[in-house]
């Protein structure tokens, strides 16, 4: 498989969303589409959620506009179900919120003796399609957990501050406590 090139040579880049896919393949504009890397988009008890019975909401929140991509997203979607049901056993929700739509491209190019008779440069370098990503905007939200009790609380903020490293964004995390509304 070939290696991903560096995030932070897509992740901050001003970008024209490039997602036209069409059934009728001269009406697409893109011919390959990446297959998508995250499995699942939300995990835990969703009934206990729905019943009330999960009033304590954080959410982790970009502070900057940035291009997820969606490996980085399976990557911190994985750690965090992990943690939370290795912790809660199945006593919370777990949602990942933005969806990958964007597809990336990448011109490639090759390095060392001889490359140059190889490659076309600059010509023709719109690229082929690599991988997907999401587009957020400043105070887009990417996770939502939630949990049963103010002790879950602390473990999720915990666990939401500990995947800072995988993501390409500032993020923050925002508390919600819905059980003194009632």
């Amino acid at each position: 498989m070939a290696s991903l090139r560096k995030a932070n040579a897509y992740s901050k880049k001003k970008v024209v969303p490039y997602t036209r896919i069409s059934k009728k393949k001269n009406k697409s504009f893109i011919k390959t589409v990446p297959q998508q890397k995250i499995v699942k988009f939300s995990m835990g008890k969703e009934d206990l959620f729905t019943n009330g019975k999960l009033p304590y909401n954080l959410t982790l929140i970009s502070t900057e506009k940035v291009q997820l991509r969606h490996n980085a997203l399976e990557a911190c979607r994985q750690y965090i179900n992990k943690k939370l049901d290795k912790e809660l056993s199945g006593q919370y929700l777990f949602r990942v919120i933005p969806f990958p739509h964007h597809i990336q491209r990448e011109n490639k190019m090759l390095t060392g003796a001889g490359a140059d008779r190889m490659q076309t440069g600059m010509q023709l370098a719109f690229g082929k399609a690599m991988g997907k990503a999401a587009i957020l905007k400043s105070e887009s939200k990417i996770f939502f957990v939630a949990v049963p009790n103010p002790k879950a609380v602390s473990f999720a903020r915990k666990t939401l501050k500990q995947i800072k490293s995988k993501l390409p964004c500032k993020t923050k995390v925002i508390y919600e406590d819905k059980s003194k509304k009632k």
